[in-house]
């Protein structure tokens, strides 16, 4: 079998290349897509727990908590104690909603883009295929 008929790879290497267009587009901004995509989802769930976060965005709790500290020493998240005292709770700051808002045109852009090299119905039609795996 060649590297080109691996699922695997063929996934990862396009996975990557459309990660690079996000981060080519947020750069300025001073995020990376994941960040980005993180911190919307913070906003959209706030106050969210690390561990309410991580079943979100599919991600172990440890993972989503070192990201979140990322986030906080950049000024984009408050980490707060919870009601359980165990358990840290997420809220974007203002310079963090400044980001979003200044980041929502660029990802449109790169989303418009994408989907216009896929083709009518090709965003679509990757969403459908990706779901069934």
């Amino acid at each position: 079998m060649t590297k080109d008929m691996c699922h695997c790879i063929v996934l990862r290497k396009a996975s990557r290349r459309v990660s690079s267009y996000y981060d080519e587009a947020l750069a300025p901004l001073g995020v990376n897509i994941a960040q980005f995509s993180l911190l919307r989802n913070i906003d959209r769930m706030a106050p969210v727990s690390l561990t309410d976060l991580g079943m979100r965005v599919e991600l172990d709790r440890s993972t989503v908590g070192r990201n979140a500290k990322v986030l906080e020493r950049m000024g984009l998240v408050a980490i707060r104690p919870g009601k359980d005292q165990r358990e840290a709770t997420l809220a974007v700051t203002d310079e963090g909603r400044a980001i979003l808002g200044a980041g929502a045109p660029l990802w449109d852009g790169v989303q418009a883009d994408i989907e216009s090299r896929l083709g009518p119905g090709g965003a679509e039609q990757l969403r459908q295929l990706l779901a069934a795996l």
